[in-house]
């Protein structure tokens, strides 16, 4: 398990619980936002294109021995957004290649991981700046609740049945097996195409030890792999990034054959041209994801500066790194067979809000045909 410090009273909670589920043992790794600060305000230049290389792969072999990965989110969306753009860049790229064999695991399924949140005074404070710190803290903790649904009557039925309709909505999707999906709406005129033997999932799977698995909570997507050549057209996004502490706004970006061949951002461009500039990868999709504008996230009307909860407020793509588990019997092809199918490689996964209520998704069938499938941010059925 990974949290802050600002975590801590849930950690301790989730870890007593994980106990008295049989966990055997339980090791939680705690980040200090004020260490990490020093880091940039302190450290020699060159130890920015380093990460704890034996961490990560510590995990990584925590993982192919079993353990499951639970992360606790709810840093300060704002930490890094006054630190130098390059320094962040080349300490992200270092992390990313660093944990990219553990990474690996978890975006084929080979253990059963989820990411929860905690509210934090920071993120409390960003959220809800006119409130007083304690009424913002319980504001979001309220917010919380109520968008992962533990405020209702019995939350583990509300999760099933959550689950199943976000499993119906996937089936359909594989029953239609669309090659394409066109996407129109303000500052976006795009056509994403699929991987070969694509498939959809939404809510829980199983994971390859056999264990069923909610990975994010919340979640309100049913989500597939674009094929990584087949991306055309421009795409704007609707909510502000927050990514590794820095908030990057107004993206809008131009797409060929998969790539992106423009890029701008009202605000964090040096942030995001650093994170697209990663490696090849980063330029091209790993993930499409399909969410309703009614979703609780999107109907609460509250920005939340963190990619768990405002990624299922609209539809979204992923820059980077596709999942294995979106292509039919992906866990057994090898990397060539995968990228063979369309799917994309990389040292990143970042998703990107593009969905909104006047934004319209047709999806394109195999014999070109255009079918309705969301009008103004909801499903056309």
């Amino acid at each position: 398990m990974t949290a802050s410090l600002d975590a801590l009273p849930l950690a301790r909670r989730i870890t007593g619980h994980a106990y008295r589920a049989g966990a055997s043992l339980v090791t939680t790794l705690f980040t200090d936002e004020e260490a990490t600060l020093m880091r940039y305000h302190y450290a020699p230049d060159p130890s920015f294109d380093r990460a704890a290389g034996w961490l990560y792969d510590g995990m990584a072999a925590a993982f192919r021995s079993g353990a499951a990965r639970l992360a606790i989110t709810g840093a300060n969306p704002s930490l890094l957004a006054n630190e130098d753009p390059d320094k962040v860049g080349r300490a992200n790229r270092a992390m990313s290649r660093s944990y990219q064999p553990a990474l690996e695991l978890i975006t084929r399924f080979h253990i059963n991981w989820t990411i929860v949140a905690a509210a934090t005074p920071a993120w409390a404070a960003q959220m809800f700046p006119n409130d007083a710190p304690d009424v913002a803290l319980g504001n979001l903790w309220d917010a919380i609740f109520a968008t992962t649904r533990i405020d209702s009557d019995d939350p583990v039925a509300a999760w099933k049945a959550h689950d199943a309709n976000l499993q119906k909505r996937a089936a359909f999707l594989n029953e239609k097996r669309y090659a394409a999906l066109k996407y129109r709406g303000p500052g976006t005129d795009f056509r994403l195409g699929l991987a070969d033997d694509h498939q959809w999932l939404g809510g829980g799977s199983t994971a390859e030890n056999g264990l069923y698995c909610i990975p994010n909570m919340p979640t309100e997507e049913v989500f597939s792999m674009p094929h990584k050549d087949r991306a055309d057209g421009t795409v704007t996004a609707t909510k502000p990034l927050s990514h590794q502490g820095t908030m990057i706004e107004g993206i809008h970006v131009r797409f060929e054959q998969g790539r992106i061949v423009e890029m701008r951002a009202s605000k964090g461009q040096e942030v995001l041209q650093k994170l697209i500039d990663t490696d090849d990868g980063a330029r091209r999709l790993g993930e499409v994801a399909l969410v309703p504008h009614s979703s609780p996230i999107a109907s609460s009307g509250k920005l939340f500066f963190n990619t768990l909860f405002d990624e299922n407020a609209a539809s979204h793509v992923a820059l980077g790194q596709a999942y294995t588990s979106c292509v039919r019997g992906g866990e057994k092809l090898s990397p060539e067979e995968l990228a063979g199918k369309g799917a994309n490689k990389s040292l990143i996964h970042v998703d990107w809000m593009i969905g909104s209520e006047k934004l319209d998704i047709d999806g394109i069938t195999a014999s070109a045909v255009a079918e309705p499938l969301m009008r103004r941010g909801e499903w056309a059925d």
